[in-house]
């Protein structure tokens, strides 16, 4: 994580701040880079802390990262995505 990263994660949810129905959705949107130890970002929240929704967009994201062709990598099969998401629960999610 670069310091880079967390004014654009407040951004994204300024976006969404106008629009008040979804208060739910914009901490989600916020918290979905916190990693379930605590060392990930905006605000360093720790498991039961982060909310739900923030976490399931967390392990989405990872794994469309993870099967997805990059400029920088090829995608991996479903299954290499599986055990990547396992690898990582209690840490990352």
């Amino acid at each position: 994580m670069g310091n880079d990263e967390v004014p654009r994660e407040i951004w994204r949810q300024k976006i969404l701040d106008p629009l008040t129905p979804l208060a739910r959705i914009r901490e989600m949107v916020l918290h979905h880079h916190e990693y379930f130890d605590g060392s990930g970002y905006p605000e360093a929240l720790a498991g039961e802390k982060i909310p739900l929704g923030a976490r399931i967009i967390a392990i989405a994201d990872a794994y469309d990262t993870i099967t997805s062709d990059r400029t920088y990598k090829k995608a991996r099969k479903a299954g290499d995505a599986l055990t990547e998401l396992e690898r990582c629960a209690n840490a990352q999610f």
